[in-house]
């Protein structure tokens, strides 16, 4: 009996993921939507505010991925931790993993691991003037 009460529990809460992941999408879409006919009406710079709206689209959609994923794999381990499911699981991962680089990629307009690359640089130029300049 406590174990039928647990996996409805966590069915429930699965649902409650999913359906949070769906309206993060949904949600983040008008308002980005919005926020970008608002900043055309204002007469901004068309260029940058579509890059704006593209790179805010792009954030809500991974952020609501995420929560998909997270659900995905709530269900995978808590209620049907079967072969099946788990080849199913590592399918959805490969595929968010995939549109989680390309997003970043078109949001940022490099690959992921190129920004810690980038990061460091300036660092580095740092140290290099401070050496040239205490000689």
């Amino acid at each position: 009996m406590f174990e039928s009460w647990l996996i409805d529990l966590v069915r429930i809460t699965t649902r409650v993921v999913e359906i949070a992941g769906v309206a993060i999408i949904v949600l983040g879409a008008f308002a980005t939507l919005f926020l970008f006919l608002v900043r055309l009406a204002k007469g901004e710079n068309r260029d940058q505010a579509t890059t704006d709206f593209r790179s805010s689209l792009g954030r809500a959609i991974l952020l609501g991925l995420e929560f998909l994923v997270a659900a995905d794999i709530i269900n995978t381990v808590a209620i049907e931790p079967t072969l099946n499911s788990l080849a199913i699981l590592a399918g959805i991962v490969a595929i968010r993993t995939f549109l989680s680089f390309s997003l970043e990629a078109e949001i940022d307009g490099r690959w992921p691991w190129q920004r810690a690359a980038s990061e460091r640089q300036p660092a580095r130029q740092a140290r290099r003037e401070a050496a040239t300049s205490s000689e």
